[in-house]
């Protein structure tokens, strides 16, 4: 796992095999963010990743600038984002250990972009999206993106903006 851009470019992040997650593979990480470069300024963006995982996510908008909230329900992975944060200097980031889906009913605050990458066999994965919009935890123009496998299908979803495909990994974009 690699930081793609940014003040940590090119820096390598060693995760064991048997971690307890998956980190969005280089590839698709770096055409995400080509496109989102198209439409935010991310220095500065107030950026919420849930279902965390590594921190790979939290790490490049980090290293880009934004300001990020990571949260993260399994110990080795909350610790993991903790420390790496603390070696990489990557004050603006904020790791918080919590069930995602509590932290949204909870939270009030709103956010120029939601990222998730839940397990891909996670249960309400679908409804997901209809929280993120019924609580209104989005800015004016802010996006919500969610990765998931190709079983997963969004196109009669309301909000849904765009998909893109990347091999295995798919992100649904809604605004």
């Amino acid at each position: 796992m690699r930081i793609v851009s940014g003040t940590h470019k090119g820096r390598h992040i060693p995760v064991r095999k048997n971690f307890p997650s998956r980190p969005t593979t280089d590839f698709a990480k770096e055409n995400l963010f080509n496109i989102l470069q198209n439409y935010f300024n991310l220095d500065g963006l107030k950026v919420l990743d849930l279902f965390a995982g590594t921190g790979n996510i939290s790490y490049e908008f980090a290293s880009r600038g934004s300001i990020v909230k990571s949260i993260e329900l399994n110990f080795r992975s909350f610790h993991f984002i903790q420390e790496t944060a603390k070696e990489l200097v990557l004050s603006r980031l904020t790791v918080v250990k919590a069930d995602v889906f509590r932290f949204l009913e909870k939270t009030d605050k709103r956010w120029d972009i939601i990222f998730a990458d839940p397990p891909f066999d996670l249960e309400d994965i679908e409804h997901l999206p209809d929280l993120i919009f019924r609580k209104e935890l989005l800015k004016r123009d802010g996006w919500f993106i969610l990765e998931h496998s190709d079983q997963k299908k969004f196109d009669d979803h309301p909000y849904l903006r765009e998909k893109r495909s990347y091999g295995s990994v798919n992100f649904s974009i809604f605004k």
